[in-house]
């Protein structure tokens, strides 16, 4: 046997910092380095190299080597079909069940009936004591919901003990998702105490009180705000139970936190990382030795389109691949057809498959902590953790989460990155594949369930009212546009369409034809290439034979200076009623406005706003009225 060693790269000089900086000094050609340093929505540098990070520890986690629970979402409202799907889920590799109850915080429209009787259906046969996984979703109703659960379990005979349920109890979520409370935070504080006690007393060993960062992220919060939140929460619940007399040490491990997953990977994963420390800093202040915080995750419903669904399926692999290397005790894949309606057996199928394939064929559970040691995951953790404390002591310095949310003290930080995320959005700036970027006109219908979405009674009585952390996706205002270019496509028989009035050669124009296209169509505008011409005559022809009523000039700046003004004059006598230019407004601005080029597009510019007034200048009212 040969046992040379080989050392990778031993014939090359040891490469610095130094020589890695001169470089990328040649490659900008002047331009700041800042340039290349990116920022999160809490302010947070993104350097664009990092060294190793020394003397660092795993972050303890799982257990060595154990895998996630994979959860699935039971959430028709037939209980019958939904105990249907939860054993076909179970056999089929699911190993937990999250009950999504009619109502629940984040329901996203579906869910059981909050009954006895719903409760019993869809749990029959379902064996709670082989060791899966039972996550309760609820919202207002929490505590009723969570007494049917138990009594359930009472009543088919089975030990509490055995069954690993977590009942989900969330009223300070409820109250912060909708704006409003019937009762005081000592009323609130004292239900959930005399609450985990009885289910204590059956036998029920939880966790119990979840404390759940989906209702910031789902506001548009950042990380930072979102983890603020998870502790600001479990501090609070923390404070119920000690109020009540349950012991820190117990009490502490009635507790478990929520985070949402999304497609960026490394926020992802640092986020995870972070809640783990954060929560070990709080139990070391409590006196406590850390021991490991359950933390669930669930992947973003913010980043859920509606518009090329399938998309979401590698957003998905992405936010399951992030939460379960960084750490995640239990993971629920929303279906990539959820924005749609109620999935269908294909969606749920791939959505429990996501997590199949990434624990048994890649074997993601198998290392703990990989990213220990990178350099920026580090940074990024580190980072988070200190956004995020300071966020938390501003919150508890204000009398707890409850009080924050009466000041609207919290909600006003969240709704300032709402604004920022909006404003990237609507600049492309963050891309949104499928919706603002390679937007398919021409997509098919994808299928769910024929169940309307359920009609919830209102919210009745309320003794304190203040801003509400409502949902969103970030898609909504893109396919808001496409939804205005389907009613034109069904109403008149064609979409919206502008005229790529594509001047001189493929070389001058498809870099700018490509990225105008893109932009057209974004906003369901379909974009009809030109051939590339120079000269007005034909280039009014092609317009009129396009059947659009819109236009772009599209080519390099060289060819713009010599021939935008006659071809922008010979679009606009044969009718062309809003003329576009792809590329920076130039010095020649004032002449190109003066001879009717009206907007210029390019990369920064207000796609929304552009898009949205472009449906101002088609002559059909039905369109515009949308």
């Amino acid at each position: 046997m040969n046992t040379e060693q080989f050392a990778l790269a031993s014939t090359f000089s040891p490469a610095s910092r130094e020589d890695w900086r001169k470089l990328v000094d040649g490659v900008l050609k002047g331009a700041p380095f800042e340039k290349l340093i990116g920022k999160t929505y809490d302010g947070l540098r993104i350097e664009p190299i990092y060294r190793r990070a020394k003397d660092i520890r795993p972050i303890e986690g799982r257990p060595p080597a154990a895998p996630w629970q994979i959860m699935q979402r039971i959430d028709h409202p037939d209980a019958a079909t939904a105990n249907t799907q939860a054993l076909q889920d179970l056999e089929n590799g699911a190993t937990g069940l999250a009950l999504v109850f009619a109502g629940a915080n984040c329901s996203r429209g579906f869910g059981l009936d909050p009954t006895a009787g719903a409760v019993a259906k869809a749990l029959e046969n379902v064996h709670l004591d082989a060791g899966i996984g039972i996550e309760l979703r609820i919202g207002t109703h929490g505590r009723k919901t969570a007494i049917h659960v138990a009594e359930y379990v009472k009543s088919v005979g089975l030990d509490p003990a055995l069954c690993d349920i977590r009942f989900g109890l969330d009223p300070l979520g409820a109250c912060a998702l909708r704006g409003r409370s019937r009762y005081t935070w000592e009323e609130i504080a004292r239900t959930v105490a005399s609450t985990i006690k009885g289910l204590v007393t059956l036998g029920f060993k939880g966790p119990f009180a979840v404390s759940d960062g989906r209702i910031v992220h789902d506001a548009g919060g950042s990380e930072a705000q979102e983890l603020a939140f998870v502790l600001a929460c479990a501090m609070a619940y923390l404070h119920a139970m000690e109020a009540a007399r349950i012991p820190l040490d117990q009490a502490r491990t009635m507790i478990y936190a929520r985070l949402a997953a999304d497609a960026d990977q490394f926020l992802t994963m640092a986020k995870f990382r972070a809640l783990r420390l954060l929560w070990a800093r709080i139990e070391s202040a409590c006196g406590l030795a850390p021991k490991p915080l359950f933390i669930a995750a669930d992947s973003s419903w913010r980043m859920l389109t509606r518009r090329d669904p399938y998309v979401n399926i590698l957003r998905a692999t992405l936010a399951t691949f992030s939460a379960g290397i960084a750490g995640a005790n239990a993971i629920t894949v929303l279906p990539h057809t959820l924005a749609l309606g109620l999935p269908d057996a294909f969606a749920r199928r791939v959505a429990r498959n996501t997590q199949l394939l990434l624990l048994e064929e890649s074997n993601l559970a198998k290392v703990t902590d990989p990213a220990s040691g990178a350099g920026g995951i580090e940074a990024l953790t580190s980072e988070l953790c200190n956004a995020a404390w300071r966020s938390f002591q501003e919150t508890e310095n204000a009398g707890g989460i409850f009080a924050a949310l009466q000041q609207g003290m919290f909600q006003a930080r969240i709704i300032a990155t709402r604004k920022a995320r909006d404003a990237n959005l609507a600049k492309r700036y963050d891309a949104l594949t499928g919706v603002s970027e390679f937007a398919n006109l021409d997509e098919g219908d994808a299928t769910v369930l024929n169940v309307a979405p359920i009609a919830l009674p209102p919210l009745g009585d309320k003794k304190y009212v203040f801003d509400a952390l409502s949902p969103i996706r970030l898609a909504e205002p893109f396919e808001s546009l496409r939804d205005k270019s389907d009613a034109a496509l069904k109403l008149c028989g064609a979409r919206p369409r502008v005229f790529l009035a594509n001047l001189g050669t493929p070389p001058d124009f498809t870099a700018r034809a490509t990225f105008a296209k893109s932009f057209f169509e974004a906003g369901g505008i379909e974009a009809i290439d030109g051939a590339g011409v120079v000269d007005p005559v034909s280039l009014a022809i092609a317009f009129t034979d396009s059947g659009a009523e819109l236009a772009c000039l599209c080519s390099s700046d060289k060819i713009y200076a010599e021939h935008a003004e006659k071809s922008a004059r010979a679009l606009q006598q044969v009718g062309a009623r809003h003329i576009y230019l792809a590329g920076l407004p130039s010095r020649f601005e004032t002449a190109f406005r003066r001879v009717g080029i009206g907007s210029f597009i390019h990369v920064g510019c207000d796609a929304l706003e552009t898009l949205s007034a472009a449906y101002g200048w088609i002559q059909h009212p039905n369109i515009a009225l949308g």
